[in-house]
């Protein structure tokens, strides 16, 4: 294991709009960091959830979201959640039993319905992705985990060091990925440098600068992801 899932982060034109929705829906508290970007924390401490970063970036968003979470919800329907600014794109159909639904700046995500003894809020992450099998066993070796195979060609990694929720899901997708991520995953590493990542495949984009204390870097798919230095122990 090289590192541990640490947190997720979402680019946002306007980062207190697109938090203060996301914190509502998920029952999370909004907090200002103070240069223009916002976090949102779980309320509860035993919750499992780790925080989510809300970063404001000047360019807008292109493209199909390629990363997305799954949300479980509480009521049969998503009334609660276009009360709260979601815009539908897709009822429940033949071919799903879900609802596709996109957030205040058009990314898009999906809503379950109520499972028995299934807690409602995020209950998986969701990649596009051209080989699956390939790129959960890549980020399996990674953060950790097993790579289990699911419905249609998906594969998802379960038991990943530090994954706040329960799967990681790869999704078969016949388009390739052309812009930058909206949502990214941000990981701790058990060392102290990066060599171990680039050593097992990852493509370094940015090393630390004087104002950021993390290196850029893509997995072999070329999404975007964040790596940092262990936190230090007390």
């Amino acid at each position: 294991m090289i590192a541990r899932f640490k947190d997720l982060c979402m680019d946002a034109a306007d980062a207190h709009r697109l938090g203060g929705f996301w914190a509502g829906i998920l029952d999370g508290n909004l907090v200002d960091t103070g240069d223009g970007d916002a976090r949102i924390d779980p309320r509860a401490a035993a919750s499992g959830a780790e925080s989510i970063w809300v970063n404001t970036v000047p360019e807008p968003r292109t493209g199909k979201t390629r990363v997305h979470l799954d949300l479980r919800l509480a009521d049969p329907g998503p009334a609660a959640l276009l009360a709260a600014g979601a815009r539908l794109v897709r009822e429940p159909d033949a071919e799903i039993s879900w609802w596709v639904l996109a957030d205040p700046e058009g990314n898009q995500f999906c809503a379950f319905p109520p499972r028995g003894g299934g807690r409602p809020g995020v209950f998986e992450l969701v990649v596009d992705s051209a080989d699956p099998e390939a790129q959960a066993a890549w980020w399996a070796g990674v953060v950790g985990g097993r790579v289990e195979a699911a419905a249609e060609g998906a594969a998802s990694v379960v038991g990943a060091a530090g994954f706040p929720w329960d799967h990681w899901v790869f999704d078969p997708v016949p388009e390739r990925k052309r812009v930058k991520n909206r949502v990214h995953w941000d990981v701790e590493l058990t060392g102290t440098e990066v060599t171990a990542l680039i050593g097992a495949g990852a493509t370094l984009l940015r090393e630390p600068t004087p104002a950021t204390s993390w290196w850029v870097l893509a997995d072999p798919e070329g999404n975007e992801f964040c790596a940092f230095r262990p936190r230090p122990t007390q």
